[in-house]
């Protein structure tokens, strides 16, 4: 899943997903995690666009019917309510969960790769 940060239509910054249909591999066949998959734009029409290396895929965003919470998960969190020793004996096993974004938009690519040429002089 790849979570990616929308345009702003307001003060709340919006996130969603893009869901590709195949496969997704790197030349090298490293481990695609963290790394830069491509370019993201939108038409003038609002049209996603995904530019990945030498091709080009065109989307459409569809509106998720159960939006869901991306949480990023803290370990050793001090509680406020607790003693200074006994919160001490409790940070390894206090665990907070932070919510980071709510997805509510996921952005789909089914339709086939066009691979993007440039014209190449030839010489006479």
């Amino acid at each position: 899943m790849i979570f990616v940060k929308l345009p702003d239509e307001g003060k709340e910054s919006q996130w969603g997903i893009i869901e590709l249909q195949g496969d997704l591999v790197s030349q090298g066949g490293n481990d695609l995690h963290g790394q830069f998959i491509g370019d993201l734009h939108y038409t003038t029409q609002g049209i996603p666009t995904l530019i990945i290396g030498h091709h080009i895929l065109t989307g459409k965003e569809i509106p998720l019917d159960k939006p869901f919470a991306v949480l990023e998960r803290k370990r050793g969190v001090k509680p406020d309510c607790c003693k200074e020793e006994e919160s001490s004996k409790m940070l390894d096993s206090q665990t907070e969960y932070q919510i980071r974004a709510i997805v509510r938009k996921k952005l789909l690519f089914k339709v086939r790769p066009k691979p993007i040429i440039s014209n190449v002089l030839k010489s006479v």
